[in-house]
């Protein structure tokens, strides 16, 4: 199977590395798959950047140049980070598409008052009191996708329901075959195959 990007983007708290943890874990069994965690790079990939524009921006071409190098080699690689700034995604996007690797842009869209209501670590409280500066949809820009791929709303679907219709999208773009993800039928013994 040829490699692609499924790219997640959204507001921290939105379910991004939720949605990529449980759309890797369907898709596992059957192809390579790696999931790029926006926390996960800016502790080991992109140490030592800020949260300015440019700084935001290096990291997103990072994710890009990994997602890429990965896809390459055939592995289906998912990303989950804010990725705030919709000229840069296009960008990455675009760099995708000069190799021919499939990107698909997935943008996780609960509402603000959803996401402060969930809020367990307290920082949109903190960010809206003004405490956390460059905190993105509230004191930085988020800008959404004009015409993602895939919406989901975290706060009116549940997990499974979203995962079952991002792989749908996947099959119906001829991305990921429709046996990849249909999976042993509901109570199937394995051992009886």
């Amino acid at each position: 199977m040829s490699g692609a990007i499924l790219w997640f983007t959204g507001l921290s708290g939105g379910g991004k590395s939720t949605l990529a943890n449980a759309v890797g874990a369907r898709l596992k069994p059957a192809r390579p798959v790696e999931i790029l965690d926006g926390d996960e790079v800016r502790t080991h990939l992109s140490k030592g950047l800020g949260f300015t524009k440019e700084d935001r921006d290096i990291n997103v071409h990072r994710i890009g140049f990994v997602s890429r190098l990965l896809a390459r080699h055939g592995v289906f690689v998912i990303t989950a980070a804010i990725s705030p700034y919709a000229t840069t995604r296009q960008e990455v996007r675009a760099l995708a598409a000069a190799e021919g690797i499939p990107f698909i842009e997935a943008f996780v869209n609960p509402t603000l008052e959803s996401l402060v209501a969930r809020d367990v670590k307290g920082l949109y409280r903190r960010a809206l009191a003004g405490e956390i500066p460059h905190f993105t949809g509230v004191s930085d820009p988020y800008e959404p996708p004009s015409q993602p791929d895939i919406v989901i709303r975290t706060d009116a679907e549940p997990v499974d329901a979203s995962v079952d219709r991002i792989l749908g999208a996947l099959v119906d773009r001829g991305i990921v075959p429709a046996a990849v993800v249909a999976g042993p039928a509901p109570g199937a013994d394995s051992r009886s195959r």
